[in-house]
């Protein structure tokens, strides 16, 4: 442990720092301008600090009340030595933050009990100082492994869903990139934009609960037939709903919100504008965009520019403008992710980034 002797007369220091020899384990460091003591404790943490009160340019109270506005150095032991034995020199030093005093001539016997004391005081501070970085290494390593259990799961709803839907695991994951990319042209949060990721998968769950006649139908539904298929959003959202994950909360709102139209005339609620959640707008295009441009086995894939065309023509009414904008805004990452993340592709990672 290093502790810091400040002194203006040499012979002091020479004192002082021959009896820290004394200690074991114990190495020490001088000044005799305090001053330069302070501009040394700017880059470094000393464990203990032994400073005189009489000196020229700067006190001993002055160069405490200076040496705590250092943060790192706010809770570091100060032991001052002083000739002065008045009371209110030493509730004034306590004030600035001295821990202990000496008074002059030092006795060798006391010098020694007080500083190792000080630097029993340090020892422990440090003991917890490490403690606490190893219990938030441990929590952080926790939250880590919580998240990539939380993921896992998302990932297998996702794939149970997507086993009874005709649609393919490489569009789950484009879509999820094409949302990312919308939010991030947004200028959402990073948290914001990972989190849409991880939750734009789930938009669809909800049709594990719709009948297998109507789900795999390769012809077009009837009246009856679609109002069944509407209610995926519902049950999506009963699903997903309640749960502590604000992933899992994000999806609830885009599986049951992601077919609502700007203009009002979606499902399930007839929801319009703002008042559909950011998210499930951004998932909307995203969608919809990837549903057009992919071949399925009861349509062939529309053109990239008759996509682009739909989405400008639907902007103000089936789409979010601000989101339609923003998915165009950057559309060599749209054609990235899109090449990246084709049907046959062994990259199909939900949760990686474009």
């Amino acid at each position: 442990m290093q502790v810091l002797v400040i002194d203006d007369a040499q012979i002091n220091v020479t004192l002082l720092c021959r009896l820290l020899e004394k200690i074991e384990q114990c190495s020490s460091i001088s000044f005799l301008v305090p001053e330069s003591a302070l501009a040394w404790c700017q880059d470094h943490v000393p464990d203990v600090v032994l400073v005189d009160y009489m000196m020229p340019a700067m006190n001993g109270i002055e160069f405490i009340r200076r040496f705590r506005t250092l943060k790192h150095c706010a809770d570091i032991p100060v032991l001052m030595i002083t000739a002065n034995d008045e009371v209110a020199l030493r509730y004034e030093a306590l004030e600035v933050g001295a821990n202990d005093f000496l008074i002059k001539p030092v006795d060798k016997i006391e010098f020694l009990a007080r500083t190792k004391n000080m630097l029993a005081l340090r020892r422990n501070q440090r003991y917890l100082e490490n403690r606490a970085s190893w219990l938030d290494a441990e929590v952080q390593k926790a939250i880590l492994e919580i998240r990539a259990r939380e993921q896992e799961t998302i990932l297998r709803l996702c794939k149970a869903a997507d086993s009874r839907d005709p649609e393919t695991g490489a569009h789950i994951v484009r879509m999820a990139n094409y949302s990312c990319l919308i939010a991030k042209n947004l200028r959402l949060p990073e948290s914001v934009q990972a989190m849409i990721l991880e939750a734009a998968p789930m938009h669809d769950i909800g049709k594990v609960g719709i009948p297998d006649h109507i789900l795999l139908k390769p012809g077009k539904l009837s009246a009856d037939e679609f109002s069944i298929m509407k209610t995926h959003a519902s049950l999506g959202h009963q699903i997903l709903a309640g749960s502590a994950s604000e992933t899992l909360q994000m999806g609830a709102e885009i599986a049951l919100s992601h077919h609502e139209k700007f203009d009002g005339s979606g499902y399930p609620n007839g929801l319009s504008g703002t008042n559909i959640p950011l998210s499930a707008r951004i998932v909307a295009v995203a969608d919809v965009f990837d549903a057009l441009t992919s071949e399925r086995p009861y349509k062939r894939a529309w053109e990239v520019d008759r996509a682009i065309e739909f989405l400008k023509d639907g902007s103000g009414q089936h789409f979010d403008p601000l989101c339609v904008d923003a998915f165009l805004a950057d559309f060599s990452q749209v054609l990235a992710i899109k090449e990246r993340y084709r049907e046959d592709s062994d990259d199909l990672k939900v949760f990686g980034s474009y």
